[in-house]
């Protein structure tokens, strides 16, 4: 059963991720003086007293706009309300209470959750300034004085919401979960791709590159498996990132495939591969993260006979690097090929956390070694003394030799080849390979 989830709403620029991020202990949300900066809803977990529950940063909510993005905005910030158990309102003391505090408070209040009144940004140390007691106004019980940048009033704070939480909820998905990060270049359907794996709108969708700014966590449960799904900022070549808000949207793409167990790299198929791919690709790589490519919008081609197959072949050749990477052909409008997507994603999990023992690698070692003689220079032939794998996330072999400088790459390809055809080509995942030198005498 899920954990109890608390919704942090309110206005534009009232404080509400810097209050998420000092509630979470860690900067999550993305924090800046622009309005808007937060659009998509953010979850993480939060802890107080003993109780567990699920925070939720929202967009701020302007309810009476028709602009197209704040009102999506405003459609997240009502899903994250109507599945919460409790609301933290938070409106900023130097305003005071505006129209806009009123509209919110009103629209919360036909809800008919709990709702904890924060004012923020009380900033000042000892009595609350005389503009706090405005907020009696709004008809929500005793108002909680915050400082979300200094972290004063915040335990008062959680007392609150912890005391108004539902009793016995169970316990959120456990270590099972596997973490999917979605990544790609801006507009290629990597938000579609979130709301289509999950059966609800998420992550707003917009034509308009650069929507999504923060990585977003999304749980999916079904028969594959737990999953976390992780929407990111499409990440831009640097001479094209303008805004301060969007470098750190990149930033947190890059931290986002840090933190996952898979890599979706998604490519746009009416625009069809590109160097920004190459480079979005080469990152999760280097990461050593298992890795998918899912060729979106499959359903905008037309089709002849051979057209996946000419189509992977050219993937193939621009990610010569990764050729151990599989393809999925998707379209998140229709969800052709999604229950693909999630038998991969486990099939590139397992192999990324495969474990070999020592003894069964080094009886792989003796048979490519007796089939292909280790290289040899001017009468001194490499030795392979004997193989171990210290670490997974990905695959690393540590192999001791008697000289590093002889253990050529190609060599090394070959014995990494052997190890993937023993596993059934260890789809998705990198390997790491470790030489070491070892004197003669100084082996197992």
């Amino acid at each position: 059963m899920a954990l109890p989830v608390v919704a942090v709403v309110g206005r534009p620029n009232v404080g509400k991720s810097t209050l998420f991020n000092r509630l979470i202990g860690q900067r999550l949300s993305i924090v800046d003086d622009t309005p808007g900066v937060t659009r998509d809803r953010i979850y993480s977990k939060c802890d107080w007293a003993g109780r567990e529950f699920m925070l939720v940063d929202t967009g701020g909510i302007e309810p009476k706009s028709d602009d197209r993005i704040l009102s999506q905005m405003r459609r997240q910030a009502q899903v994250a309300i109507d599945s919460a158990s409790v609301i933290i309102l938070v409106t900023d003391v130097r305003c005071g209470v505006t129209a806009n505090d009123y509209d919110v408070a009103s629209m919360l209040q036909k809800c008919g959750k709990p709702i904890v009144l924060c004012v923020n940004k009380c900033d000042r140390p000892g009595e609350a300034p005389p503009e706090f007691y405005e907020f009696y106004n709004l008809g929500l019980g005793d108002p909680i004085a915050v400082s979300s940048v200094h972290g004063t009033g915040t335990g008062d704070l959680l007392d609150e919401v912890v005391k108004s939480l539902p009793e016995n909820e169970g316990d959120e998905s456990g270590d099972d979960t596997v973490k999917v990060a979605v990544i790609g270049k801006p507009n290629v359907g990597k938000s579609s791709i979130i709301n289509a794996v999950c059966g609800e709108e998420r992550a707003i969708v917009t034509d308009i590159a650069g929507t999504t700014r923060d990585a977003t966590d999304a749980y999916v449960e079904n028969s594959f498996g737990k999953y976390t799904f992780i929407d990111t900022a499409g990440i831009r070549r640097k001479s094209k990132i303008f805004e301060n808000i969007e470098h750190y949207s990149v930033l947190r793409s890059y931290m986002a495939v840090d933190r996952a167990d898979v890599a979706v790299i998604v490519i746009d198929a009416s625009v069809g591969f590109t160097e920004q791919d190459s480079k979005v690709a080469g990152y999760a790589h280097e990461q050593g993260k298992g890795c998918i490519v899912a060729v979106n919008k499959w359903d905008l081609i037309e089709k002849e006979t051979n057209t996946m197959d000419e189509f992977t072949k050219k993937l193939k050749a621009n990610l010569g690097f990764m050729d151990y990477v599989p393809f999925v052909f998707i379209s998140a409008k229709t969800g052709q090929r999604l229950n693909k997507l999630f038998e991969l994603i486990n099939t590139v999990r397992e192999n990324n956390s495969l474990r070999i023992s020592t003894g069964r690698l080094n009886d792989i070692l003796a048979y490519a070694t007796e089939r292909v003689q280790p290289p040899s220079d001017k009468g001194r032939r490499l030795k392979i003394y004997y193989m171990t794998q210290p670490s997974s996330n990905p695959p690393t072999f540590v192999m001791f030799v008697n000289s590093a400088e002889l253990f050529h790459f190609s060599y090394q390809r070959y014995i990494e080849n052997q190890i993937r055809e023993v596993y059934g080509g260890l789809i998705g995942t990198p390997v790491r390979i470790i030489v070491r030198e070892r004197d003669s005498s100084d082996t197992k």
